[in-house]
């Protein structure tokens, strides 16, 4: 069985009640011992390569487009080799972690699907550096995609990047999920994630950032990020941007006031998340660098493991996998159970579960006792969720999450009809609903692509000021700390600039240019001193 602990930050027990824990990717930090590990950027390089080894150092990366190389140091080499004369600076090298046919609800909130795809569209090379990607989805295989040469780009063991990937272009057809844009990209995968899904260092980032550029990407996708900034990680950023690249990554997770890094780079999108019903996530961090904010709880999109179904009356839902729950398949007249908080007269049948009150252990404890063969818990607000047992609990009947809506449908229409349940195990084509900044960032980066398709030779500056003016304002009178600029508007952006909004020509100043105000710049930030002041 594909176990989802190794990958999500989970509670030893997740209660159903409301307040209850969901799994969101990219929560788990666990401190590591990396103070060793470092970029070091050059002035020579082969003196500079002869002073790190004759300070006991391992060179581990070499980053040689930006006159840098990742190494091992021992701590008490670094004072003097950040001093040497062909060292320009040498900076920790910080981690970087992963930030988690139905529409999903955010394609139509961001406009996606008002945008019509035409034979005249390009295909716009969108790079996805994450945990790499199960090209054998059905939802995925058909798409034009390459990955990094040499590399298992193409294996993805805990389901990031298939994720962020099926929110980007899962394909338009009769079975799945539907992306922002099936029709106009061409996917570029650079694994930087093992098969943990744990971390990675800023030095591979830049390392996948340089491949991405070198493949032609013109959008990237980080659904990632970490607390420290790196001074070469923010140069290849800003080196990229000034190459034409637009590059997206994740606001981060721990629902704080602080920076994430790549998002708080000026050359990169930030993106927080929303909820369905437009409110600012519970996780999502806020800060002075929130571009632009899209759907990132209960995001429905590919993992490449199956995933339960629920069969009822001729009609398939799809469901979650209840962590610790016992596999398997089971068939039964459909009955309700309320919240299933004790147990009822269920024998043979398949009981439906509100999410609430007690644990999902209790609830599929009390189905169990009471005869029933299969629990379904839905779930008590919009969308589905990912559940557990919790450590030292099992089941001996399968237990499925359906979304709210599913779970409301069958009890309105589907009662005391045949239901078949099964819960499979192993590798294969399934969706599941996850939550993070991490699901945001590829709305945006799809959106991105989207508009760009209409017309390659618009510039990442005008996309992205296009994207930023067009924005639907969800808090506070123009940007804001929580919600940037706003929900991302695919139809509103596409309009802009086809009708020749300037996106940074002359109305607005871009990314760097002088400025004496916010509202100078097309991004509403003006920073510096003085006469310094530049657009952020």
């Amino acid at each position: 069985m594909h176990t989802r602990l190794q990958v999500f930050a989970l509670v030893s027990a997740l209660f159903a009640a409301g307040c209850a824990a969901d799994v969101d990717v990219g929560i788990e930090r666990e401190p590591l011992a990396t103070g060793d590990r470092y970029i070091v950027k050059v002035r020579d390089w082969a003196s500079a390569v002869a002073a790190a080894r004759g300070a006991g150092a391992t060179i581990v990366l070499e980053l040689r487009k930006h006159d840098a190389f990742a190494a091992l140091i021992p701590s008490t080499a670094t004072y003097g080799l950040s001093h040497h004369p062909a060292v320009e600076y040498l900076e920790i090298d910080p981690q970087r972690w992963p930030s988690a046919e139905t529409v999903p609800y955010g394609i139509p909130m961001v406009e996606a699907s008002l945008v019509t795809t035409a034979s005249t569209d390009a295909k716009v090379k969108t790079c996805i550096i994450d945990s790499g990607l199960a090209t054998t989805h059905a939802d995925l295989s058909s798409l034009p995609i390459t990955g990094e040469s040499g590399t298992n780009w193409n294996v993805d063991g805990c389901g990031h990047g298939t994720h962020v990937a099926g929110t980007i272009a899962a394909v338009h057809d009769t079975a799945g999920v539907v992306g922002c844009a099936p029709s106009n990209v061409a996917l570029h995968i650079v694994r930087v994630f093992g098969d943990d899904c744990r971390w990675a260092y800023a030095s591979s980032l830049v390392a996948a950032l340089d491949e991405c550029e070198g493949q032609g990407a013109r959008v990237v996708n980080m659904s990632l990020g970490g607390g420290l900034k790196s001074r070469a990680e923010e140069e290849a950023f800003q080196g990229a941007w000034s190459h034409g690249v637009l590059a997206v990554a994740a606001a981060g997770n721990d629902g704080s006031g602080r920076m994430s890094y790549p998002a708080s780079y000026p050359s990169v999108v930030s993106v927080g998340a929303i909820d369905a019903n437009r409110n600012i996530a519970s996780f999502s961090q806020r800060n002075a660098e929130v571009d632009l904010v899209a759907p990132g709880v209960s995001v429905l999109s590919t993992v490449p493991w199956k995933t339960p179904t629920v069969d009822v009356d001729g009609a398939t839902y799809h469901g979650q996998a209840i962590e610790l729950a016992a596999t398997g398949s089971a068939s039964g007249a459909l009955v309700n159970g309320g919240r299933c908080t004790s147990s009822g007269a269920w024998t043979g049948k398949v009981v439906l579960c509100e999410r609430g009150d007690v644990s999902f252990s209790t609830k599929v404890a009390a189905v169990q006792s009471g005869g029933g063969l299969a629990a379904l818990i839905y779930n008590n607000a919009t969308g589905n969720f990912s559940g557990t047992l919790g450590a030292g609990n099992s089941s001996s009947i399968p237990a499925v999450s359906l979304s709210r809506e599913d779970g409301l449908t069958l009890v309105a229409g589907a009662l005391d009809k045949s239901a078949s349940v099964v819960s499979p195990t192993g590798a294969g084509s399934g969706w599941e609903s996850w939550n993070g900044t991490s699901m945001a960032t590829p709305h945006v980066a799809g959106v991105a692509a989207l508009v760009w398709s209409k017309n390659t030779s618009w510039t990442n500056q005008q996309v992205r000021d296009a994207l930023e003016r067009t924005a639907l304002d969800l808090g506070l009178a123009g940007r804001d700390d929580t919600y940037g600029h706003g929900l991302v508007q695919a139809k509103k952006a596409l309009d802009l600039l086809l009708a020749g909004g300037d996106g940074g020509g002359g109305a607005c100043a871009p990314l760097g240019a002088s400025c004496t105000a916010d509202a100078d710049c097309c991004s509403a930030r003006c920073r510096g001193r003085g006469a310094a002041k530049v657009c952020k």
